[in-house]
């Protein structure tokens, strides 16, 4: 383990410098000053300030380790912040000059970072220190989770002034940091991408010894260096989960260099871990993953990684109304992992919100989608989603609820349509389509229709090359089979479904002669390594997860459904009518144990298909609606939902439903599913039984597969944790199956 920042100290190296006198000459010739004079003696009192600082402690770490050395090689290699930068020098990724060069310029810029702060909150666990920020409405954010009560707090200098003030108010034991910049937070995410830059120019050799990195607390590929370094100035160090993946490993001592700062937040983190009884991720070296072509990163299509930049051909959908949240979009990014905001049910200004967010946070290089769900009665608001996609860059979108192509899906396919030099068309802006029916994937393996196509041209929204090139790409060229799922849903059986897109596949490449291949991936019921190897066993080119990411940390829904999610079973879910889509019947996979709202919203689409009119139905069933299920009068309820159209300029609803009985009783039922949806959101449990929670039984099985594990609490599951362990069991697996074939 080597220290970071804040490890430096005047007399530090003393002793080495003479003994290491060829590399300690070197370096002051490239920095332009004394190196040995200033950690020795600091004339200047420059030690403590980060252009200095960073390139003094590289130089002295390096060397203790060089004496250390005893000829036994570590099985890992972590750091602290700056730490990160000698364990890989010792892990063979540079030189020690090149090291220095990488340092020297990270010190740099974030030196020139300015009007920040940062605080250590000593006492309180990260989960509770997030919360009383977010009750303060304070923009600061975590930049270190040193141990599980040692939490470091970074932001704009007046808000860490505000909140050190508040803290101690509370008896709660802050302590201000003396730095001058708000170091891995979002406001580091200049510094963040003028690194990036700088990078390209720099080249990394293969480790030789496995080394953590700080923003993902999992081992580095060697093609992803580059990245995370980057990545690394402007994101939380998760030292904590950064141990425990060690421990999880089987990693018992730990040896620190140069000190004991380390070893002290290691105890803590031991003390109050649990080692996984289950589901232990196997660590695979680079060597490894040569020779046996077994790991999570070599599942599924190579060309879909490559695409999207990421680790794994693995994926998380969106869920609705922020389910899928900005901070699990983020976390995922951050781990090499694509993931989907869920927008439906978000206003334009909450996305908009949500993408400045991300792109906030994220540097070009990172994959993130949002999703763009099917308005079948307003097509005005999925061109103005679009439109606000368009306009802030974003190049990946998960279309769901799609039955046929529209304008608005045309148009975001089309834009930015270009011939390259090799002949071959470019797609700038990328559909992963989810589809449960032959003849929606047909249209989405299809080019786009040509009427749609020239009423856009006519339109002027998109370019003759563009509506030439059309005629040349599929809608999209990655295909997510959806079976049997939580919320929507068709019931649709795996092992039918995806064989049968595959066909479908090959007739529309044959078809079409498209210049590449499209991929066919598998969603529904994917919650273990098992069935993830099924998937990939029946040849998918990636996967989809989607209920069990609403159970995590990140997940923006109720404590309380988490709570109770982590208890469900296989059987534990039931099918209900859709909100959106009431009066034609179609199903929604929802949680059935401790709620009522399965039993009660079919009821309701019973008697929607028993009467004409609220007038028919019995008095007593009237008044169990109201008592039991609206918790006010059907006239109330008739009076906010008329509200509420005339307000979004739905007058012509409310006017269709006056003069027909029925279509206003199907409006005062649908109420009951945005009401029972708002108190599944709200987690107020003295409503439970009306909750409303999507979810399949994939939920079940991965609760299961964790049982007698950390990660049985959902407040242990983090969502890019949870694909990184799913897809190297998995792998791990498929190992073991087909060595047993093979046999």
């Amino acid at each position: 383990m080597f220290p970071g920042q804040g490890a430096q100290h005047r007399g530090m190296g003393k002793g080495l410098f003479q003994q290491y006198r060829t590399e300690t000459l070197a370096a002051s010739e490239f920095l332009g000053y004394d190196l040995e004079e200033l950690c020795l003696k600091d004339p200047k009192r420059e030690l403590g300030k980060t252009q200095f600082t960073q390139p003094a402690l590289y130089t002295v770490n390096a060397f203790r380790y060089y004496e250390q050395q005893n000829g036994s090689t570590p099985d890992y290699l972590i750091g602290h912040s700056l730490g990160e930068y000698n364990a890989l020098l010792s892990a063979g990724a540079f030189d020690f000059m090149s090291g220095l060069k990488l340092v020297q310029k990270r010190g740099e810029l974030m030196a020139a970072a300015s009007g920040g702060g940062m605080a250590a909150v000593l006492g309180l666990e990260a989960g509770q220190v997030r919360e009383k920020l977010k009750e303060g409405g304070y923009g600061v954010e975590v930049a270190n989770y040193n141990t599980p009560t040692q939490i470091v707090i970074a932001g704009k200098k007046e808000e860490i002034d505000t909140v050190v003030k508040d803290f101690d108010a509370q008896g709660i034991k802050i302590i201000p940091l003396f730095v001058s910049a708000p170091f891995h937070s979002k406001y580091m995410a200049n510094a963040a991408s003028e690194f990036e830059a700088f990078l390209e120019q720099v080249r990394f050799s293969p480790l030789k010894v496995p080394v953590i990195a700080n923003a993902t607390a999992r081992p580095y590929d060697n093609g992803e260096v580059k990245k995370l370094l980057a990545t690394q100035i402007a994101s939380s160090v998760l030292w904590v989960d950064t141990i425990a993946h060690l421990l999880d490993s089987g990693v018992g001592d730990f040896e620190e260099i140069g000190g004991d700062i380390l070893t002290k937040m290691v105890i803590e983190i031991k003390n109050k871990h649990e080692v996984k009884a289950t589901a232990v991720v196997e660590k695979i070296s680079p060597e490894k993953k040569t020779t046996n072509g077994f790991c999570g990163s070599s599942l599924g299509s190579a060309s879909f990684r490559e695409e999207y930049k990421v680790k794994y051909a693995y994926m998380t959908g969106a869920m609705y109304k922020g389910i899928a949240s900005k901070e699990m979009v983020l976390r995922l990014a951050k781990s090499n992992m694509l993931g989907f905001l869920g927008t439906a049910g978000m206003s334009l200004r909450q996305i908009e919100e949500d993408i400045r967010y991300l792109q906030g946070q994220l540097t070009p290089s990172q994959a993130y989608g949002l999703n763009l769900i099917h308005h079948l009665d307003n097509p005005d608001r999925e061109m103005d989603i679009v439109s606000l996609y368009l306009n802030h860059g974003i190049h990946t979108i998960e279309a769901a609820a799609f039955m046929t192509m529209t304008p608005a899906l045309v148009y975001y396919r089309l834009k930015g349509l270009k011939k390259m030099g090799n002949g071959e068309i470019s797609c700038t802006h990328r559909i992963v389509a989810k589809v449960s029916r032959p003849e929606v994937a047909k249209a989405f393996m299809s080019p786009a229709p040509e009427r749609i196509v020239n009423r856009l041209l006519e339109e002027g929204l998109i370019s003759i090359e563009e509506s030439t090139y059309a005629k040349k790409v599929p809608m999209s060229y990655d295909i997510c089979v959806e079976a049997d799922s939580g919320g929507h849903t068709d019931r649709g059986i795996a092992m039918v479904l995806l064989p049968a897109m595959q066909q479908l596949r090959d007739s529309c490449k044959r078809q079409y002669a498209y210049d590449r291949s499209i991929r066919v991936g598998l969603a529904g019921g994917i919650g273990t390594p098992q069935s993830i190897v099924c998937a990939f066993m029946m040849g998918a080119d990636f996967v989809l997860t989607g209920s069990i990411n609403q159970c995590t940390v990140e997940a923006g829904t109720s404590e309380s459904v988490k709570e109770i999610l982590q208890e469900v079973d296989v059987r534990d879910t039931d099918y209900a009518p859709a909100g959106d889509m009431f009066e034609i019947g179609a199903k929604v996979q929802v949680l059935k144990k401790g709620v009522l709202f399965p039993v009660r919203a079919n009821k309701l689409f019973n008697l929607y298909q028993q009467y004409n009119a609220i007038e028919e139905i019995p008095e007593k069933i009237v008044q169990q609606l109201e008592n039991r299920y609206f918790e006010k009068t059907l006239d109330e309820v008739w009076k906010e939902v008329r509200a509420y159209k005339m307000k979004n300029g739905k007058e012509a609803e409310i006017e269709k439903a006056e003069k027909n009985p029925r279509n206003k009783m199907a409006l005062i039922f649908r109420a009951y599913f945005g009401f029972s949806s708002r108190l599944a959101f709200e987690g107020n449990m003295e409503r439970k039984v009306n909750f409303q929670v999507h979810t399949g039984s994939s939920m079940g099985a991965f609760n299961q597969w964790v049982k007698g594990s950390r990660l049985e609490n959902w407040r242990e599951r983090h969502t890019d944790e949870i694909g990184t362990l799913l897809m190297e069991e998995a792998a791990k697996l498929m190992k073991e199956k087909l060595s047993i074939i093979n046999n």
